[in-house]
C-alpha cells in the first residue's frame, strides 16, 4: 500500500529531518573544538565522553550521541569527514556567505560606500524604488533577450564543433586546441581586439558594412554575442567531445549497418547518451550569459544610447523618451548604480539590485537544471 505523504505521520517525520539537518549545520562549526577536547580528555582518561552505552531520552540528543559524540564508526567517520572540510568550509563563510548576508543588509539602507557608519537602515525603500527604475527593468529585459540568444548560439556552434573533431581527422587535436584558444583571453582584451575589428576591419568589406555593428542597439548586441561565441564556444566544445566520446562505437555501427542515416543516428543515439552533457553546458552557458560584464565594457561600454522602445514604455507606464542603453546588461547597471552613481546611497541601491539579480539567477538556474534533467529521462 501507497503511504499517503500528506499523513500526519509523514509530516510528523518530515519535520523531524528537517530539524535535525538544521541542527548539524549549527553543530558542525563545533566539531573542530568537540575533536580537541576530546583528543587532551583521552590523554588523561581513556574514557573521556564516551557516550557509547548512553541513553537519551529524546531524537535530537539521541541523534547527536550517535552521530557525533560517541566512539562509534559512523560518528567517527562523521567528526574526520568535518574536519578535512572544515578549512574549506571556514574559507567560504568567511568570504562569500558572511560578506553576502552583510550585502542583504547594506541592501537596506543608504549606504555611500564610506564606511563611517553613519548608514541609516531604511528597510525595502531600494527594493521599492527597484519597480520604478525604468532603465534597471530594461537592462533586464536586454539581459535575458541576450541571453538566450547566446545560450542558442554557443551551445549549437560549440555541439557541432564538437561532432567535427570527434571524427577521423588527421589534424583533429590542432583543430581542437585552435577553437579552444579564444578562451584563453581574457575578456578586456578580447573586447579591444574586436572593437577595432568591428570598427576598422569590418567596415571595408564593403558598403552593406560601411557602418561599424557597434553603432546600432540591435546590432551590437548580435556583435557582442558573436564575439562571446567565439570566445566561449571551443571551451564548451570539450565538454561535448568528452560526452561524445563515450558514445559506445558498437551502436553507431549496429545502426549503420540497419540503414539508420546520420540524422537518424544523431537523434536516436547521440543526443539521448550526451543528454547530461547538454545540462552541464547549458547551467555554464546561462551563468556566464546573465554575469556578461568584462567584454561589455571594452567592447560597447553599455552603448549605443537610443530611446527606450515604444511597446517597452506602455509596458511600464512611462514616456519613451527616455535615453537607455542598448547594451546596458544587469552587471553594468549594478556597476554603474553602485560606483557612478551621484545620489546618495548609491551603494545600498547597487547593492538591492545585486540581490534582486542573484535571487533572479538561482530561481532560472534551478529551474533550467530541473527541467534538463527531466528532459534527459525522456531522451
Amino acid at each position: 500500500m501507497k503511504k499517503n505523504r500528506f499523513s500526519k505521520e509523514n509530516i510528523v517525520e518530515k519535520l523531524k529531518s528537517l530539524s535535525l539537518f538544521f541542527i548539524t549545520v549549527l553543530f558542525i562549526p563545533f566539531i573542530p573544538i568537540l575533536a580537541l577536547v576530546k583528543f587532551i580528555g583521552k590523554k588523561f582518561n581513556p574514557n573521556f565522553l564516551v557516550l557509547n552505552e548512553c541513553k537519551p531520552k529524546n531524537y535530537i540528543a539521541e541523534y547527536l550521541v550517535h552521530n557525533w559524540f560517541s566512539d562509534r564508526d559512523k560518528a567517527q567517520n562523521n567528526r574526520v569527514f568535518v574536519l578535512f572540510l572544515f578549512p574549506a568550509l571556514f574559507a567560504f563563510v568567511l568570504f562569500v556567505v558572511t560578506p553576502f548576508i552583510h550585502g542583504i543588509y547594506l541592501s537596506m539602507t543608504d549606504w555611500n560606500g564610506l564606511n563611517t557608519g553613519e548608514e541609516t537602515f531604511i528597510g525595502l525603500v531600494n527594493y521599492k524604488d527597484l519597480l520604478t527604475d525604468v532603465k534597471f527593468l530594461f537592462s533586464f529585459y536586454r539581459t535575458i533577450l541576450y541571453s538566450v540568444l547566446n545560450i542558442l548560439v554557443i551551445n549549437i556552434v560549440a555541439f557541432l564543433l564538437a561532432l567535427l573533431v570527434t571524427q577521423k581527422l588527421k589534424l583533429k587535436n590542432i583543430y581542437r586546441a585552435g577553437f579552444f584558444m579564444p578562451n584563453l583571453i581574457g575578456g578586456l582584451v578580447l573586447g579591444y581586439i574586436w572593437q577595432f575589428i568591428f570598427n576598422r576591419a569590418v567596415v571595408t568589406f564593403g558598403p552593406a558594412f560601411e557602418t561599424s555593428l557597434l553603432l546600432d542597439g540591435t546590432t551590437a548586441l548580435i556583435a557582442l554575442i558573436f564575439v562571446v561565441t567565439w570566445q566561449y564556444a571551443g571551451y564548451i566544445m570539450m565538454i561535448y567531445i568528452a560526452a561524445l566520446q563515450n558514445v559506445p562505437q558498437d551502436l553507431i555501427e549496429a545502426s549503420t549497418i540497419d540503414g539508420a542515416n546520420a540524422f537518424q543516428r544523431l537523434r536516436n543515439i547521440t543526443l539521448p547518451l550526451v543528454a547530461q552533457a547538454f545540462t552541464v553546458a547549458m547551467f555554464l552557458t546561462l551563468v556566464t550569459s546573465f554575469k556578461q560584464f568584462d567584454t561589455l565594457v571594452s567592447l560597447t561600454n553599455g552603448g549605443p544610447s537610443t530611446l527606450m522602445p515604444q511597446w517597452f514604455a506602455d509596458l511600464t507606464g512611462t514616456t519613451s523618451n527616455v535615453a537607455v542603453q542598448s547594451t546596458s546588461l544587469v552587471a553594468m547597471n549594478i556597476y554603474n548604480s553602485a560606483f557612478s552613481g551621484a545620489n546618495v546611497g548609491a551603494l545600498g541601491i547597487g547593492q538591492s539590485k545585486a540581490v534582486v539579480f542573484f535571487v533572479f539567477l538561482l530561481v532560472i538556474s534551478l529551474l533550467q537544471v530541473y527541467f534538463n534533467k527531466r528532459k534527459e529521462i525522456e531522451l
